[in-house]
């Protein structure tokens, strides 16, 4: 009945939606980036839980709509329509990169559907159009941290691995333009999206003899790597960013974590100080989680939170529209010691980053 009655209203405007507020997610839920699909999904489910549990919103209760992507750019633009048209989505959110956000941008801009709180801080997401929101910092903001951290303790000679493509291409120029500044030029590795990490990416970077060696992919080709280099004795300090999924590269690593950093746009679960982790890891104990939360959970709780303030301030008539509207006049929202600030002309709330240590045992501390 609800599917028919938001079918129906494609042809309306502005769109309503009765009963569930439908919120749309891609992401990847089976294949090779699977368990960062999966907790950007379940850390949201948490909080929505939460919210539900309180009797949900004025305009209803929420419901969480996510379809499979496989980690496949095709596979998530259909995915995106099929949210949109069929299930009648009111925004969608926590699609996994830039790459699974882009193929989405052509129906988003079309219908006007808010796209909130995608896991990148790729610049190529943030120029795409006015419906996009993001609530994590920049990977320049982190790579800036990360560079200007090494470089103060001589950590100076630099080598990156990194996708060969535009974001992967823009995070080496990043670092590079940070290094000028010790008057060091960084060593690219590039490697190909979905590729294993092979015998010569090892050697070019065992070449470069990197004292740092900054990884600016996803945990599993980062994981293969330091292990790698660890069976070969080969010593560098290794720093990640946040896309990786910190928690998830700390599994992946095992016993080879020790001596492995990584870069992070919301603080860690066991930051108790901080109000609104302390209600990210009730909510996911409340949702029946038994796993310790991810980095990646909490980021998406977070973002969740923030999202439903804005359906909050849309009031009892939420629609497409209204979201939007509530979304681009939130100003400075506090969520709990996590800041955001979105403005009509200026949508990427988010300016956090931290670092923390990755734990042989899996865990992520600051």
């Amino acid at each position: 009945m609800h599917k028919l009655f938001c079918t129906v209203l494609l042809a309306a405007a502005p769109l309503a939606f009765a009963g569930d507020i439908v919120v749309g997610q891609s992401a990847p839920l089976t294949g090779g980036n699977a368990e960062l699909g999966n907790d950007i999904r379940n850390g949201a489910l948490a909080y929505f839980k939460k919210v539900n549990d309180a009797g949900g919103l004025p305009a209803g209760r929420l419901k969480l709509v996510t379809l499979d992507d496989r980690n496949d750019a095709r596979l998530a633009a259909d995915n995106t329509l099929k949210l949109v048209d069929d299930d009648g989505a009111v925004a969608l959110f926590g699609y996994a990169s830039s790459t699974l956000s882009i193929p989405a941008m052509p129906t988003v801009a079309e219908r006007k559907v808010p796209f909130f709180a995608p896991f990148t801080g790729a610049d190529a997401i943030r120029k795409q159009n006015e419906y996009v929101y993001t609530v994590r910092a920049t990977y320049a903001d982190e790579i800036e941290k990360i560079i200007n951290f090494w470089g103060s303790v001589g950590g100076t000679r630099v080598t990156v691995l990194h996708y060969d493509d535009a974001v992967g291409k823009q995070n080496f120029d990043t670092v590079a333009a940070v290094l000028k500044k010790f008057n060091r030029t960084p060593v690219s590795v590039p490697i190909k999206r979905n590729a294993d990490i092979s015998d010569a990416d090892v050697q070019a970077v065992v070449a470069s003899d990197p004292n740092v060696l900054v990884i600016t992919t996803l945990y599993a080709p980062a994981a293969q790597l330091v292990k790698k280099l660890k069976a070969g004795g080969r010593a560098a300090m290794v720093t990640s960013l946040s896309f990786a999924g910190a928690s998830q590269l700390a599994k992946a690593l095992g016993p080879d974590a020790s001596g492995v950093s990584v870069s992070l746009t919301v603080p860690t679960p066991r930051t108790s100080s901080v109000a609104v982790v302390r209600e990210c890891n009730d909510a996911w104990a409340s949702a029946g989680q038994k796993e310790t939360m991810s980095v990646t959970a909490l980021e998406s709780c977070i973002a969740a939170k923030v999202l439903v303030e804005g359906m909050r301030r849309s009031g009892k008539e939420l629609t497409r529209a209204s979201l939007h509207r509530a979304l681009s006049d939130l100003g400075r929202y506090d969520a709990g010691g996590y800041v955001v600030n979105f403005k009509p002309n200026f949508h990427h709330g988010g300016s956090y980053v931290g670092m923390a240590l990755l734990r042989p045992n899996g865990d992520v501390r600051d």
